[in-house]
């Protein structure tokens, strides 16, 4: 059998390390073993980061996209609507109206209302 020897920790650090090593190992000996071993085969330093986290990555692409939708919006408005209003335009076909010269109106107009009239003359000296 093994023998121990204590080591001195700051009580709230003895704290957390007890509680992850019950949750996660048989004892506390092989959860720290365990724990040197992965630092020491991965050749990586409890001091260094990993990089961003699930959190942060989730938020830079929240962000990105909507910003794509933003742009998309912008392109809607500015092109694509527009585009399809003057192609739908080009190929609606409607009848024609015929419409009357204005000369053609006036002149008509003109000649059905009499301006002026002769007068009879009731006088037979003439």
């Amino acid at each position: 059998m093994d023998s121990f020897i204590g080591i001195r920790f700051k009580k709230e650090t003895a704290k957390r390390f007890q509680q992850f090593s019950r949750t996660h190992f048989k004892s506390h000996t092989e959860a720290m073993a365990t724990m040197l071993d992965f630092f020491f085969y991965n050749e990586i330093s409890p001091k260094e980061k990993f990089g961003p986290t699930g959190r942060t990555m989730e938020a830079k692409l929240l962000k990105r996209i909507n910003a794509v939708i933003a742009i998309m919006r912008a392109m809607e408005k500015t092109q694509t609507k527009p585009t399809v209003a003057m192609i739908e335009s080009l190929f609606q076909t409607e009848m024609p109206t015929k419409k009357t010269l204005i000369l053609e109106k006036k002149f008509l107009e003109e000649k059905k209302a009499v301006r002026f009239q002769e007068k009879k003359n009731s006088n037979p000296e003439f």
